[in-house]
């Protein structure tokens, strides 16, 4: 996942909003980023789909204090607590955000319209109610920079490993774009209030997932067969879900670290 994921904007800019470090149109804004349009449909008390602004003061209102991001994956419920509809809704969106303070989940569901080259992003968030437990397979953030660096030495083993070579027209584009987003302040960073050390993790679990995602996209390599392939994905799998482990804990960490400071 290399953009950021829409649950990673409405959770980081939700959250900055609710510590009063932003302004609510500021955060619908940031949150919306390229898309169209974002509304929030099945709020308590609100019959039809409400914009983005409304429904997070709707959701201070209902005792929403933070909110946190999933990201999960056949196999993998990351981020997630239950019940059984609000994970199949996450998984088949791979994201979703979780409320804290309140039981809400909110899953995006996007909706493409227009020509080739002028497509419009509609986003529809789905409020959900959400069991209140610890989420699945969250690591602390210091536990994620920690897997992360294993991680970009594993990535780079396997790649080797694999014969799969970061080459091609398609895999340099991706290279120059990735540069010229770092060079730019990186472009998709956190929202105000959150640690800088969560801004470093983010940034690395990107890169990670940068080089995970040339090796699925960018040709075969020395992998020609069905079976060779399988083995790539299988050697890739565990270096993907470090990334998206590392993801959510830093989308996470402003709550987490208010949350231990309570304790």
């Amino acid at each position: 996942m290399l953009s950021e994921p829409r649950s990673g904007r409405l959770a980081a800019w939700g959250n900055a909003l609710l510590a009063g470090l932003v302004p609510p149109d500021d955060a619908a804004v940031a949150i919306t980023g390229g898309d169209a349009v974002h509304r929030v449909e099945g709020l308590p008390e609100e019959a039809r789909p409400v914009g983005l602004t409304l429904a997070l003061g709707r959701l201070r209102a209902l005792g929403v204090t933070g909110f946190r991001v999933a990201l999960p994956a056949p196999g993998h419920p990351l981020g997630l607590s239950g019940p059984p509809e609000f994970n199949a809704r996450a998984l088949e969106a791979e994201e979703a955000v979780t409320a804290v303070g309140a039981a809400f989940g909110l899953v995006p569901e996007v909706h493409e319209a227009g020509p080739v080259g002028d497509v419009h992003r509609e986003v529809v968030w789905r409020c959900l109610p959400v069991r209140e437990a610890p989420p699945a397979d969250v690591p602390s953030l210091g536990e994620a920079e920690r897997e992360l660096a294993e991680a970009l030495r594993e990535a780079a083993e396997v790649l080797a490993r694999l014969d799969v070579a970061a080459s091609g027209p398609a895999a340099e584009a991706a290279l120059d774009a990735y540069r010229a987003r770092a060079e730019a302040g990186g472009g998709e960073g956190l929202a105000p209030g959150y640690p800088a050390r969560a801004a470093r993790v983010l940034e690395l679990a990107r890169r990670i997932a940068l080089l995970v995602s040339l090796a699925y996209g960018n040709g075969h390599g020395g992998a020609v067969s069905a079976s060779e392939m399988a083995a790539r994905a299988r050697a890739l799998a565990p270096v993907e879900r470090v990334a998206r482990r590392a993801q959510v804990a830093a989308y996470n960490a402003c709550v987490e670290e208010r949350e231990r400071g309570r304790g």
